[in-house]
């Protein structure tokens, strides 16, 4: 009886790690786990940098992608994309003044030559960031580069790999990385660097094999919409105060690509800093002076539910009197919730100048 229930036992463990196994191996399944130790140098965009930049940058990033495997249009579209979350460790040159930084990001993978055993991509990733040492006028009065422990960091990688066996990889690039905070405190003139990189990739799962349906005609469509956003911003008074931002802009596109759309739009801004930034160069300031209108042109790459935008624009009318730019610029990243319905965080820059971010919802018209 014993030999019985022992067997029974056993039988049981057996069938519980294999359904185990098996549930980690779906889980798993067209997975990776890279590793990656960069060399590199700070970028001299501000002569101070280079003046205090006494070692080089070293880096290590531990990364986790999905490939994907052409289950639907847009993975076909983009040549069987990878994305994935990257851990990022880094020196800044100077411990002292700069620190160190912490980064989590999230990215996007693109292979452009497939040759067999040998792809070269392109890796595109954003996220945030925690930086030891900040901008301080008594302790750290030199790192007039970053003014906030929290920052958002983006990196773009140009690599390639190559397969030495079923499961495991060589990897090696180029990767620029910049951190700053979007203007949500000051100084933010945040730093830049390029690094060299080489690493191993080791897959946790089997591969799947790549679906070759063939694509689906394209349809060109218009669409029009109306954004509203958010946000704040310091100003480079390096006053205490934050001050609210906010816009209205219309937006009309059109599709030249299943992935791909061109645009114009018409905005309307409304900055509360504007007082304080005229009084403080010396300028009088009325009302009408927090609000700015433009119009701008965009462009729109599109995958799944995302998409990515770049817009330039040209204050007409009501223009912005701090600085005195004629031009403004967006980056944004959108995601549609259903037809009618998108959510989008953006950053407004005067060309290199980063301005203030926004979070903002649109309704389609």
């Amino acid at each position: 009886m014993n030999s019985i229930r022992a067997y029974i036992l056993l039988t049981l463990i057996f069938l519980g790690y294999r359904n185990a196994c098996a549930a980690q191996s779906s889980f798993f399944k067209d997975t990776q786990l890279g590793v990656n130790a960069h060399l590199g140098w700070n970028l001299p965009e501000y002569q101070f940098i280079s003046f205090y930049t006494n070692d080089y940058i070293r880096s290590i990033d531990v990364n986790l992608t999905k490939e994907a495997t052409g289950k639907n249009e847009w993975e076909r579209l983009f040549n069987y994309p990878s994305c994935g979350i990257s851990l990022f460790y880094s020196s800044l040159g100077n411990d002292d003044i700069f620190g160190r930084e912490l980064a989590l990001t999230y990215f996007f993978k693109v292979d452009l030559v497939n040759r067999d055993k040998f792809n070269f991509y392109n890796r595109t990733g954003i996220g945030l960031s925690y930086v030891s040492q900040k901008f301080d006028l008594v302790d750290n009065y030199r790192n007039v580069a970053v003014g906030s422990n929290g920052n958002i960091h983006f990196t773009m990688r140009w690599g390639a790999d190559y397969e030495i066996t079923d499961q495991l990889e060589l990897d090696a690039g180029i990767s620029f990385d910049h951190f700053s905070n979007g203007n949500t405190a000051e100084p933010n003139l945040g730093l830049n660097y390029l690094t060299v990189y080489a690493g191993v990739n080791y897959r946790l799962g089997a591969r799947s094999e790549r679906i070759t349906a063939e694509l689906s005609p394209l349809v060109r469509e218009n669409r029009f919409a109306l954004f509203g956003s958010i946000g704040g911003k310091a100003t480079r008074s390096l006053s205490s105060g934050y001050f609210l931002t906010s816009s209205l802009a219309l937006e009309a596109e059109r599709s030249v690509w299943r992935a791909l759309y061109l645009g114009v739009g018409a905005d309307l801004f409304y900055d509360s800093s504007q007082e304080t930034q005229l009084t403080a160069i010396g300028k009088s300031h009325n009302p009408i002076d927090d609000f700015q209108t433009g119009i701008h042109l965009t462009q729109t790459l599109r995958y799944r539910k995302f998409s990515l935008s770049i817009q330039e624009g040209f204050y007409i009318g009501l223009k912005e009197n701090t600085e005195e730019k004629p031009m403004y610029n967006r980056g944004i990243i959108r995601y549609r919730i259903s037809d009618k319905l998108w959510v989008r965080i953006a950053m407004k820059s005067h060309l290199v100048v980063l301005d203030y971010p926004e979070l903002g919802v649109g309704i389609k018209l």
